[in-house]
């Protein structure tokens, strides 16, 4: 055979080879891409599938807002005053907020074991500074949360405050479902064991000397509830479920993850506003 012949026999048989590998390919390999391929861990994990959701009060800025306290450390046991100010993302002071639950401001402070809890309605200066009396006991680092609305949207900002001297810290209470106000009231505590991301009903009801309390309109419902995150002091939005004037007072709580909170309950009876905390463990 002629040396152009078995070049040209050569070419021929390398081309049914690759046609037999192609054909081959087709029917064994992998099925080809879509034209809209889902990202590589979209639905890959439980992690990525576990539900969302928003927790505030972690930082001191966030959505074009930040948090500036002027006067970040206190003296134990003496009653001075704490200043603020919101300012946008050009360090102006704020001054437009929103009505909500009845107050322009509402001033959370807690010490970082989640004690020394205390609610407060600052006053606004003509300059936008936002002032509060305050006394605190104890000794220790302080989370101050600043809770309010603006142009109809909720934002919790929050910084640290640092009280002078030896602080004596406490290990987080384990779970009850009673506990005495600071005025000496009875509450018991019913929740239905609250999951993770499900919205949970918390109902408290009050008693004093044995017999029901009608409380009265606080901030414009029943009671007033804070709840914190156990280790990062996470602020969670709760709502109330029902009007003053009952003795069982209801809430509305989404717990974003498994863990321990602390609850802060606020009513008002006979002309004076109650605190009372509970521990609750979210499995």
């Amino acid at each position: 055979m002629s040396a152009p012949a078995r070049l040209a026999l050569f070419t021929a048989t390398l081309a049914l080879v690759f046609a037999a590998s192609a054909l081959a390919g087709s029917a064994f390999g992998p099925e080809p891409k879509t034209d809209d391929p889902r990202p590589e861990h979209a639905g890959g994990g439980a992690e990525h599938d576990a539900p969302t959701h928003e927790v505030r009060g972690l930082a001191s800025a966030a959505d074009g807002l930040r948090l500036v306290i002027e006067t970040p450390e206190l003296r134990r046991g003496r009653t001075e005053t704490l200043a603020f100010r919101i300012v946008d993302e050009h360090a102006r002071t704020t001054s437009d907020f929103d009505v909500g639950h009845t107050k322009r401001m509402h001033l959370i402070v807690a010490r970082r074991d989640l004690t020394g809890f205390q609610h407060l309605h600052p006053e606004q200066r003509a300059d936008g500074v936002w002032e509060t009396p305050i006394q605190i006991r104890d000794a220790g680092s302080y989370r101050v949360f600043a809770d309010f609305a603006r142009d109809g949207e909720p934002h919790t900002l929050a910084s640290d405050l640092r009280v002078d001297g030896a602080a004596d810290l406490r290990a987080l209470p384990a779970p009850a479902t009673t506990a005495a106000s600071d005025g000496g009231y009875d509450v018991e505590l019913r929740s239905a064991g609250p999951r993770p991301g499900e919205e949970a009903g918390l109902r408290f009801t009050i008693t004093n000397d044995g017999e029901p309390v009608a409380t009265e309109p606080y901030l414009g419902a029943g009671g007033h509830l804070v709840a914190l995150r156990e280790g990062d002091l996470a602020f969670l939005h709760v709502h109330p479920t029902n009007e003053a004037g009952s003795s069982e007072v209801g809430f509305g709580a989404t717990f974003p993850t498994a863990g321990r909170y602390r609850l802060f309950l606020q009513f008002q009876h006979d002309g004076a506003v109650q605190t009372v905390a509970f521990t609750q463990e979210v499995r």
